[in-house]
């Protein structure tokens, strides 16, 4: 095994063209000094008494109406996530039925996924067509320049049956450019549409269309986003949907539950900002304002200055008494650990990100950025009821007590996000009135920046750690470079893409001696690697995403692994997705099976900036004899180059 792995501080910071571009965003400024609008943003206003270094959690009210006072169209535009009027969704959409549905006789306790036999060939492709813009809309009151797709926040659904191809066409609307990843998705065979820039494919350029087209070989539940910078964190991000085979039984679907922090600022000024922070100033890092759950929340306007409206409204769904609802959580947040739960109930966990599990119960469920868990909620109250969904990232991770910090950081006005869940009968112009009974003590940092102990999260498909034909150890660190600028590291190293020059591209033609920046790790014909990554100084959690595979998760915790212990063997919890403890380790093993260039990264955004990736190349001689790129991803390099021929591309981070 070979690490084909410089870094230059003046190329990578590009100071004579430092403001040569910058992405447009539409911001409506109050004027300095200038009060808020006029609106219930008093003594009785639901979140007034959440003030900076005020102690959490803060007491709150809520005398408005849950639907709020902004039409949808002013909060999420052309979404209709989080009203009362999205439908339930079914147990599978429109095709074929062998053996009554679209999977035939596959259950998931006997059918192996990741054996591509064992996907149903369908014969069924999912068409769609998005065209990203910029858009002016108000999630939380708060008006900010969005980047959007047709027009929606949170973005479309993708939504398919487990073996369907699925192809999005993109119109790339925006002055700069954009790639869409489909987080979680295996693309084997199809390792181009990934949706990495200067990885997988070239960007699409202002004014282009690029179309991917993929399979969905795992089921579950996902999410799209952009890869390009920070961009999806202003907007770039949806859920998906593939139904596949249930064991857990639930009556109603109630689909996607978005999660995540919020920012009242553009991501190009933010990842800025994150280079050059200190917790001790004068330059702090990204701190969020608010939280949403399905883009939406309210916020208390007199802590900003840009134009808002107090009481723009929360999410809403729908409970029917005496049925089980399936809730479909998703992380997809910029760096928040979110803490889900709702009030009064218990949560039946049975798959996270594409991987179902045996369900266990927990009134609490923890996500990272980029973490999916599906959950089963029985509606147990009258016909009446009304109950609050809420969401938190806890107190700040700088600012309060210590023994009383959080996970994240944020600036204490927003850190919960609250959804009225009605039902069948109850009055839904009046807000639910249930406590919060989760101790404070479950959320601080450092012990509960984690998932769930892995010995509570079994696959219902068995499969067995194999001794690895290789690993790999990696020390995750952080530090300022020579030009001041703090960076994370991985074995010392870290990572810039090149927009116009594509890993996997250049793989493709046989030319594998990477620059050191590129931070590509060739594992040649091996069969299984093993991945030990052990975080040091910095204490920062982080969930560590990987493309092209699901990984066995063997062994995570706080301190210094001991080379020997493995949760469960026979059958370690697997997912595309896991969280690195503050100052601890984690241990994780992938088959090999799908060739290609993949990223393995931190999913926090500020984070993947600052370098946080590696990348492994596998089945190296396939990659660089045999495979067989499509012409169209040298057309979308080409539209790219004549792009950048005429227009100076400030790329401030690493690329992703």
């Amino acid at each position: 095994m070979r690490a084909v792995t410089k870094l230059s501080a003046a190329a990578f910071w590009g100071s004579a063209v430092v403001s040569a571009w910058a992405p447009q965003f539409g911001w409506k400024s109050k004027p300095q000094g200038s009060p808020g609008p006029s609106g219930p943003h008093g003594p009785n206003f639901w979140n007034s008494s959440q003030t900076q270094g005020s102690p959490w959690p803060h007491p709150t009210s809520h005398p408005w109406s849950p639907s709020g006072v902004l039409p949808q169209n002013a909060t999420n535009g052309l979404s209709s996530w989080g009203t009362l009027d999205h439908p339930d969704f079914p147990g599978w959409v429109d095709g074929p039925l062998p053996q009554g549905c679209p999977w035939g006789l596959r259950q998931q306790n006997d059918t192996n996924p990741y054996n591509e036999k064992n996907v149903p060939n369908t014969g069924m492709t999912r068409y769609y067509e998005w065209e990203i813009s910029n858009k002016t809309m108000a999630p939380d009151g708060v008006e900010l320049g969005l980047l959007v797709v047709n027009g929606q926040f949170p973005g479309p659904l993708i939504e398919a049956n487990w073996g369907d191809w699925i192809e999005v066409k993109i119109t790339n609307n925006l002055n700069e450019g954009t790639a869409m990843h489909w987080h979680g998705f295996l693309q084997k065979g199809t390792p181009w549409y990934d949706g990495t820039p200067g990885l997988s494919q070239c960007p699409i350029a202002p004014g282009k269309s690029f179309t991917y087209r993929f399979r969905a070989e795992l089921y579950g539940t996902s999410w799209w986003h952009s890869h390009w910078s920070a961009q999806y964190l202003n907007g770039l991000s949806g859920p998906i949907i593939i139904h596949g085979p249930v064991a857990d039984q639930y009556d109603v679907d109630l689909g996607p539950v978005m999660l995540t922090d919020w920012f009242h600022a553009d991501y190009y000024s933010l990842v800025q900002q994150v280079f050059f922070a200190s917790e001790v100033g004068p330059i702090f890092p990204p701190n969020s304002n608010n939280m949403l759950i399905n883009g939406k929340n309210n916020y208390d306007c007199k802590n900003t200055n840009l134009t808002c409206t107090p009481n723009a409204g929360v999410s809403q769904f729908r409970f029917q008494s005496g049925k089980k609802h399936l809730l479909r959580l998703v992380n997809h947040a910029a760096e928040a650990v979110i803490f889900f739960s709702i009030d009064g109930y218990k949560l039946k966990v049975v798959a996270n990100d594409f991987v179902p599990i045996e369900p266990y119960y927990t009134d609490l469920v923890t996500l990272g950025v980029g973490q999916r868990s599906d959950i089963i909620v029985e509606a147990t109250g009258n016909s009446t009821d009304a109950v609050w969904m809420r969401m938190t990232e806890g107190p700040s991770g700088l600012g309060p007590p210590r023994g009383q910090t959080g996970c994240s950081l944020n600036d204490g006005h927003g850190v919960e996000a609250l959804a009225a869940i009605y039902y069948e009968d109850a009055d839904t112009s009046i807000p639910p009135t249930t406590s919060n009974t989760i101790d404070n003590s479950r959320i601080y940092f450092p012990l509960n920046c984690n998932n769930q102990p892995l010995n509570l999260t079994v696959p219902k498909y068995p499969i067995p750690v194999q001794d690895p034909d290789v690993t790999l150890n990696f020390t995750m660190s952080a530090k300022y470079n020579s030009t001041g600028a703090f960076k994370w590291y991985m074995n010392n190293e870290t990572y810039v893409a090149n927009y116009n020059d594509p890993t996997l591209l250049e793989a493709g033609l046989g030319n594998i001696d990477f620059p050191k920046e590129s931070r590509v790790f060739d594992l040649g014909t091996n069969k299984t690697v093993r991945i030990i990554m052990q975080s040091v100084g910095f204490p920062a959690s982080h969930p560590m995403h990987i493309h092209g595979f699901n990984m066995q998760v063997l062994s995570e915790g706080i301190g210094t692994w001991d080379g020997v212990s493995i949760t469960n063997p026979e059958n370690p919890q697997r997912r595309d997705t896991q969280l690195v403890q503050p100052n601890g380790y984690l241990v994780i093993q992938i088959e090999l099976d799908n060739w290609g260039v993949w990223p393995f990264h931190c999913h926090i955004a500020w984070h993947i900036s600052e370098g946080m990736n590696i990348n492994l190349m596998v089945n190296t001689p396939y990659v660089t004899n045999e495979m067989e790129i499509p012409y169209v991803m040298a057309q979308t390099c080409r539209d790219w180059a004549a792009f950048t021929n005429t227009t100076v591309v400030n790329q401030i981070d690493s690329g992703l």
